[in-house]
């Protein structure tokens, strides 16, 4: 098992899921104190389901709180595919259901147009986000910074000035939208939620020696100074 001092190790799902919800859920309390609002950006995929709906249940000033995504497939809310979709019937329930929502998916020619459309909303937010949660495929991606991918170049670079990007990779499916790094990298706290013993590989991986193309989180990972800590389960 990975030694990485920012490693939180919980028995399972439920016990890490809630323990991520009274984490992220005290970070966003600290920004609507100190700025009258704050901003969450989460992942899609299968793991956060259960961390949506302890956070959902959480008391917080939610109509000051606007939720976003890290990355989204280029795909309408209506597919069974769509981030926006999960989040909508997983997170935006009960005392959550008060809260803003700005997704990245909009009509638009082609995934390119789509990006330009998202980071004007995403510009209108304001920078930094007070909380971010990744996820990390067995890939060593996270968002959709996928190795290989035709975008991968400019989203992980520390100098990109757009804020989100397309991504077209072999593993991808979908084209794809996403944050890119230094947007991610920005946030006042980074939590990487992972479960099970295959991501706990992947993670000893990315905290080796390796290029950062070759598994992306590295890009995450290695930025300083940030303050992010890393949630696991089995």
């Amino acid at each position: 098992m990975a030694t990485d001092e920012r490693l939180n190790s919980f028995e399972n799902g439920d016990a890490l899921a809630e323990a991520l919800a009274t984490t992220v859920a005290g970070h966003l309390r600290a920004g609507c104190e100190a700025n009258g609002k704050a901003v969450l950006a989460v992942s899609g995929g299968t793991t956060p389901a259960r961390f949506f709906k302890a956070l959902s249940l959480k008391d917080l000033p939610w109509n000051t709180i606007t939720i976003t995504l890290v990355d989204e497939r280029f795909v309408p809310p209506t597919s069974e595919r769509s981030n926006e979709r999960l989040v909508r019937e997983a997170l935006l329930q009960n005392a959550a259901a008060g809260a803003n929502f700005v997704g990245l998916y909009h009509e638009a020619v082609d995934a390119d147009q789509g990006a330009k459309m998202a980071a004007a909303e995403i510009a209108r937010l304001g920078q930094p986000f007070d909380v971010v949660v990744l996820g990390m495929g067995g890939d060593g991606h996270t968002a959709s910074f996928f190795p290989g991918g035709d975008n991968l170049k400019a989203t992980i670079s520390k100098d990109e000035k757009a804020l989100v990007l397309p991504m077209s990779a072999e593993n991808a499916g979908e084209p794809r939208l996403t944050l890119t790094l230094p947007v991610i990298i920005a946030a006042r706290f980074i939590a990487l939620h992972i479960e099970g013993a295959g991501k706990m590989t992947t993670l000893e991986a990315a905290l080796g020696e390796g290029e950062v193309e070759d598994m992306p989180i590295r890009a995450v990972l290695s930025s300083q100074p940030i303050d992010l800590e890393i949630f696991w389960a089995p």
